[in-house]
């Protein structure tokens, strides 16, 4: 059996009514990601990493109190001591 240009031509645009409203879905969801999707991701991004900046900067401060507390420790115990061996 051989196809002839009539045939062919038919199909052709049995095939494009077909793929339109795949096309145009496509379409609309490639609208869908670039104007609403990729924005807020870029925002969640951005305030994800900021909020992990903010909280490692407070991680190396509060290792840093600590320290501090601990040599505050010693020292008023150190004080603690003399002063029990004054009074």
């Amino acid at each position: 059996m051989s196809l002839t240009n009539e045939d062919l031509l038919a199909i052709s645009q049995l095939m494009d009514t077909k793929l339109k409203p795949l096309e145009d879905r496509s379409k609309n969801m490639e609208l869908l990601l670039e104007n609403d999707v990729i924005p807020r991701l870029n925002n969640i991004e951005s305030c994800y990493t900021s909020t992990y900046r903010r909280y490692a900067n407070g991680i190396d401060q509060m290792e840093a109190v600590q320290t501090d507390l601990g040599i505050i420790k010693q020292i008023i115990s150190e004080h603690s001591r003399k002063l029990q061996m004054i009074s």
